[in-house]
C-alpha cells in the first residue's frame, strides 16, 4: 500500500512539473518578475507599449504633414534576451529609423523559456501614429491582446508576419530572365573547368547559377545607397516586395518606351509597352511568375515587311517575330500583345517540373538550330532530370499553324511537339548534348500522341510506327569543350532527314538535310574584367526543318522554332559586350546569304529556305542541292547599344541603338527587294525577353 502511494505521488508530482515545464513563458523584462503567469505576459506587452509611448519622438516631418497611420514592425528576442527588429512596415524613413532606436535601447531580458530551455519569440507590434495611450496593439499567435484587461480580439489580417525583403528568389529554384545580354554577366562563372553544370537548357534556375555566382553580392555593388522610398524604389527594388513565413512575391510595371528613325521610311519608328510582372514563390518547392503586356508600335521599314510576310490568314496585317499575331493600329502601326507565364514545382533536387507559356532555347550560342526563342509564346510543359553528369531535359509543346491550308472555320491548325535533350559532362572540359525532337499533328484523329508522353521513348521509332510522313523528326548533336577557364568552343549538328547513299554518291542531294553551328566564347577577353566577346557560324541547308505536310513544318505562327532564318543559308556572327557598373555596350556584325525563291512566272520553284512550303513539291532539281541557292542574297547586319542600367531589380534599362542593314539579292523581284537601313533608337525598357531585330 505505501509503495501504491509513493507510486501514485510520483506520478502526479511528474505530471503536474511536465504541464508547467512544457508550457511557453513570454520574455521577462526585470520588472515583470515574481509575478503570476498571466501577470508576466500582460507585463511584459504593457512595459514595451509604455516604452514607445514616453520615449517615442516624433520626427517633424510626420508632425508637420499631420500624418495619420500604422507602423507595423516585427521583432523577435533572441535566445540571450537581446530585441532584434525583423521588419517595419511605414512609409516614412523617419519613423523606421526611429522604431529601430527604441528597440535598440530597449534593456535586455530574460528569454521565452519551453520546457526551461530558452527559445526565440516572435511578435508583431503596432504603433498607432499619432500616438495614443497603450491598450491592444502587441500581437502574437494571430491575437491581439489586450495589456490592461486581458481580453482578446481577432486580428488574423494585422498579425501576418512580415520580414525584411531579402532577395529570397536569388536562392530558389525560379527561373532567371534569359535574355543574351544577362546571362554573359555569369557565363564564365558557369563555364569554369572542372564545374559540373550544364549550360544549354534556357532559361536557367537561380538554384543552378547561385553556385557559381553570387546574386546578393553583385546587386549590393551595383545599388545607390538612399533611404529615401521612392529614390530605392527607382534605383534599387522591385515597386512591391513582400517577404513572409515561407513565402514571398514581388510585382513590378514593364515599360519599353522607344523612338526611332529609319532612314528608308518617312514616317518615325515607336514601340510603347505597358505591362505588369508578378514573381513568388510558396515554400521552397513551388514558384511562379505571370507577365502581361500591352504595346504598340511601328517599326525600320525591313522588319514591317517580314512582319507582314509572315502575317497569320484571316485579315490581321502582320506576326511579330517573337510577339505573336498583331492587329492593326492607326494606319501603319500594329497592337500587339503579349503574355507569358510559369508555374514550377521542385519535389526533389533531382526532378522539377515546369508548365508553362512561354519560349525555351537549347544551345550555347547566340542561335540554336535545336530550338530557339525567336518565336511567339507557347503552352509547355517541361521536366528537367538531373543526376550524377547528366541533365535530361523533356519538353511537351502545343503549337498553332496560322496558314490558310492549315485554318478551318476561321481556327488556326493545331500541332504538337516534344522534345528530348541530354546533357552529358564527359570530363572536367567536355560537355555532349543529345537532342531529339518530333512535331505531329491531328492526322487520323491522332491529337496529342501520348506514346510521347514516356521520356526515354526513342522518337523516331514512334514515327516510323505511326507512319514517317505523319511526323517531322529531326536528331541533334551538341558539343562544348572548355578550352580554358576564359575560352570555350560550342557546336551543334543537326539532321533532319539524311541518306546515306547519297552521302556516299557525293551528289549533293535534296535529302541530305543537315545544319551546323561552330562557335567560341571568350570571356574576361584579354583579362579586360566584364569583356565579352564570341563568334559564330551557322549553316543550314535547303529544305531543313521542311516536310512533306506543310502544316508539320518546324514552325509555330509562321515562325520557326529552329534558327531564327529558316533554311538554305549560312551566316557568320561576332559579338563583343562590356559593362562597367550600371554602364553596358554591345557590339554585334553579322554577315550571311541566304537563298530565297524567285516567285516570278518563269521561276516558282521552291529553293528550300521556306519552310512552310511541301518540299516534295517544285523541287528544281534532287541533286546538285548547295547552300543559299536560289535567289542568293547578301546579308550584313551592324548593331550597336549602349545603355544604363537603372534598376537592377526590375532590369530597367536606358538604351541608344544604332542598326544598319544592308540586303542585297542576286535578282530583284517583287517579294525580295534591295534595302539599305540605318535605324536609329533611343528608349528605356525592362529587358525581360530577347528581341531579335536581325533578320
Amino acid at each position: 500500500m505505501n509503495l501504491l502511494k509513493i507510486t501514485i505521488f510520483l506520478l502526479i508530482f511528474n505530471l503536474t512539473y511536465s504541464q508547467n515545464n512544457s508550457r511557453e513563458t513570454v520574455p521577462q523584462f526585470e520588472n515583470c518578475k515574481d509575478k503570476s503567469f498571466e501577470e508576466t505576459e500582460n507585463c511584459f506587452y504593457a512595459t514595451i507599449q509604455n516604452t514607445i509611448f514616453k520615449e517615442f519622438k516624433m520626427p517633424n516631418e510626420v508632425a508637420s504633414s499631420s500624418y495619420k497611420g500604422t507602423i507595423y514592425a516585427l521583432f523577435e528576442v533572441d535566445t540571450l534576451g537581446n530585441f532584434k527588429i525583423n521588419y517595419i512596415d511605414t512609409p516614412f524613413e523617419s519613423l523606421r529609423t526611429e522604431t529601430q532606436r527604441i528597440f535598440e535601447n530597449l534593456p535586455k531580458v530574460t528569454p521565452s523559456k519551453y520546457a526551461n530551455r530558452a527559445i526565440v519569440s516572435k511578435f508583431t507590434l503596432k504603433i498607432e501614429i499619432p500616438l495614443v495611450q497603450p491598450e491592444t496593439t502587441v500581437q502574437k499567435n494571430n491575437s491581439t491582446i489586450t495589456a490592461n484587461s486581458g481580453t482578446k480580439k481577432l486580428t488574423e489580417l494585422e498579425a501576418i508576419p512580415y520580414y525584411t525583403f531579402e532577395n529570397p528568389q536569388f536562392k530558389n529554384n525560379g527561373n532567371i530572365i534569359f535574355t543574351h545580354q544577362n546571362y554573359t554577366l555569369f557565363d564564365g562563372n558557369l563555364n569554369q573547368i572542372g564545374s559540373n553544370n550544364h549550360t544549354a537548357s534556357k532559361p536557367y534556375s537561380y538554384a543552378e547559377v547561385a553556385k557559381y555566382y553570387d546574386f546578393e553580392a553583385e546587386q549590393k555593388k551595383l545599388n545607390f545607397k538612399t533611404n529615401s522610398w521612392l529614390s530605392r524604389k527607382l534605383w534599387n527594388e522591385n515597386l512591391a516586395q513582400i517577404q513572409g513565413d515561407g513565402y514571398w512575391f514581388t510585382l513590378n510595371p514593364v515599360i519599353d518606351l522607344r523612338m526611332g528613325k529609319d532612314t528608308e521610311s518617312s514616317n518615325s519608328t515607336f514601340v510603347n509597352t505597358r505591362g505588369i510582372k508578378v514573381e513568388g514563390a510558396l515554400g521552397e518547392q513551388l514558384t511562379f511568375t505571370t507577365s502581361l503586356f500591352e504595346s504598340q508600335g511601328r517599326f525600320a521599314n525591313y522588319y514591317n515587311k517580314y512582319a507582314e510576310s509572315i502575317k497569320p490568314t484571316g485579315g490581321n496585317p502582320a506576326t511579330i517575330p517573337g510577339i505573336g499575331i498583331a492587329k492593326k493600329f492607326k494606319e501603319d502601326a500594329y497592337d500587339f500583345p503579349l503574355a507569358e507565364a510559369s508555374l514550377k514545382y521542385t519535389p526533389s533536387k533531382f526532378i522539377n517540373l515546369q508548365l508553362g507559356y512561354g519560349r525555351n532555347f537549347i544551345g550555347d550560342g547566340y542561335r540554336s538550330l535545336f530550338h530557339s526563342d525567336g518565336t511567339s509564346p507557347y503552352p509547355f510543359l517541361k521536366i528537367n532530370t538531373t543526376f550524377w553528369k547528366i541533365k535530361y531535359t523533356n519538353t511537351y509543346m502545343w503549337l498553332k499553324d496560322s496558314q490558310a491550308e492549315a485554318t478551318t472555320d476561321g481556327t488556326y491548325g493545331s500541332k504538337y511537339m516534344a522534345s528530348h535533350y541530354l546533357s552529358w559532362n564527359v570530363s572536367n572540359r567536355l560537355n555532349l548534348g543529345f537532342f531529339e525532337s518530333v512535331i505531329w499533328t491531328n492526322t487520323n484523329n491522332r491529337a496529342f500522341d501520348f506514346n510521347f508522353v514516356n521520356p526515354l521513348i526513342f522518337y523516331r521509332t514512334v514515327e516510323f510506327g505511326s507512319s514517317s510522313k505523319t511526323g517531322n523528326a529531326v536528331l541533334g548533336l551538341a558539343a562544348k569543350y572548355k578550352i580554358t577557364n576564359q575560352i570555350n568552343a560550342y557546336s551543334q549538328f543537326l539532321i533532319d532527314e539524311f541518306s546515306v547513299g547519297d552521302v556516299k554518291a557525293n551528289n549533293k542531294s535534296w535529302k541530305n538535310k543537315f545544319g551546323y553551328q561552330f562557335g567560341i566564347k571568350y570571356n574576361k577577353a584579354f583579362n579586360i574584367n566584364n569583356l565579352y566577346l564570341q563568334v559564330e557560324y551557322n549553316q543550314v541547308r535547303p529544305y531543313v526543318y521542311s516536310h512533306s505536310k506543310a502544316i508539320t513544318n518546324y514552325g509555330h505562327h509562321n515562325q520557326n522554332m529552329g534558327h531564327n532564318w529558316g533554311a538554305n543559308f549560312h551566316e557568320f556572327i561576332g559579338i563583343a559586350r562590356y559593362t562597367k557598373n550600371r554602364y553596358f555596350a554591345e557590339m554585334k556584325l553579322i554577315y550571311g546569304k541566304k537563298g530565297f525563291d524567285f516567285n516570278t512566272t518563269s521561276d516558282t520553284f521552291n529553293y528550300g529556305g521556306n519552310i512552310y512550303l511541301d518540299y516534295d513539291e517544285n523541287r528544281p532539281f534532287d541533286t546538285n542541292a548547295i547552300t543559299a541557292q536560289g535567289n542568293k542574297t547578301t546579308i550584313m547586319i551592324a548593331d550597336f547599344q549602349a545603355g544604363y542600367l537603372v534598376n537592377p531589380a526590375t532590369n530597367l534599362k536606358l538604351f541608344g541603338t544604332v542598326l544598319l542593314r544592308n540586303f542585297d539579292p542576286a535578282t530583284i523581284t517583287a517579294t525580295t527587294q534591295k534595302s539599305n537601313t540605318t535605324w536609329f533608337s533611343l528608349g528605356i525598357r525592362s529587358d525581360v525577353f530577347n528581341w531579335y531585330f536581325d533578320y
